[in-house]
């Protein structure tokens, strides 16, 4: 199943896509929750009631409606970094023997087909296609061998990042947690319609130019090793994001550098969940504000 947060009407909800369509089971249930993770919190029963609202909901073409970030603000996103071989050898790194985690601000996220920002102050945005896992079930010290029982589904995920700030400070919550630059979707494919998240062939392209195509059997932490050991420190929560890490392409590791442009669009395909695609901007003026 692939559970989508769409907004048409002025109302946001959780539907169903069914290739060009989606569903509206909400509209037929009101006990449904509307918001994703108050679904997947809900557990079971809220899953029996979708289950039986879809026979009878209305349908409408995707094209009518707007896709937004599955998640729309998740109580944690977890980020992955240097675990493809690859990638670590383009950026000169080492080898980390203990995954290299931090997170992104929630703040960052945005839909997977709007547009992002390059921002007024740097020139050096980069791109990085990954595949995402969503918390489906609350949890701690889980073992790796039932790591994947956890998961809800997974997504497909832009880590975009600012590499003159990762220069700038000593950690990169920041550099990697801009206004815009957490798109991710275009939405959540059940973790029952992946029988291997091991197996995925991930692609990001730049204006049609190729510049990731790798495979997630090449992490060297896998999604397991990366639930089993998280949750040794933190209680994860549905709706929590982790996403895995970029294989090797980005716009950091060419001679020279092949940062992103205003005018640029971004695509990254995960094999099975679809595909996110997002037209880069420059930062709009209205950027600057002071609530009163």
């Amino acid at each position: 199943m692939k559970l989508a947060s769409f907004t048409t009407d002025g109302r946001t909800r959780i539907g169903v896509v069914e290739y060009e369509r989606i569903a509206d089971p909400c509209a037929v249930d009101p006990s449904i929750p509307t918001d994703m993770t108050e679904f997947l919190t809900a557990g079971a029963k809220a899953r029996t009631a979708l289950d039986a609202a879809l026979r009878s909901a209305p349908r409408r073409p995707l094209a009518e409606v707007t896709l937004g970030a599955p998640v729309p603000r998740p109580g944690k996103f977890l980020a992955v970094g240097l675990n493809y071989a690859d990638h670590i050898k383009e950026l000169g790194a080492a080898t980390p023997q203990f995954p290299s985690t931090f997170a992104k601000m929630s703040s960052c996220i945005t839909g997977p087909y709007d547009p992002v920002h390059r921002p007024r102050v740097s020139d050096s945005m980069d791109y990085e296609g990954e595949l995402g896992l969503v918390i489906g079930r609350r949890c701690r010290h889980v073992p790796k061998e039932r790591a994947l029982e956890v998961v809800a589904g997974y997504v497909v995920v832009n880590d975009l990042t600012v590499r003159e700030w990762v220069g700038l400070t000593p950690q990169v919550v920041i550099p990697k947690s801009f206004d815009t630059h957490g798109p991710f979707g275009p939405w959540l494919t059940t973790a029952d319609e992946v029988p291997d998240p091991q197996a995925l062939s991930v692609k990001t392209t730049v204006n049609g130019e190729v510049r990731q195509n790798s495979s997630t059997a090449e992490m060297i932490f896998s999604c397991a090793d990366l639930i089993a050991l998280l949750s040794q420190a933190v209680t994860l929560e549905p709706g929590d994001i982790i996403t895995t890490g970029t294989p090797p392409g980005v716009g950091e590791g060419f001679t020279p550098k092949r940062y992103l442009q205003p005018g640029d669009v971004v695509r990254v395909e995960i094999d099975g969940l679809g595909a996110i695609e997002n037209r880069v901007i420059a930062e709009p003026d209205d950027t600057a504000f002071i609530d009163t």
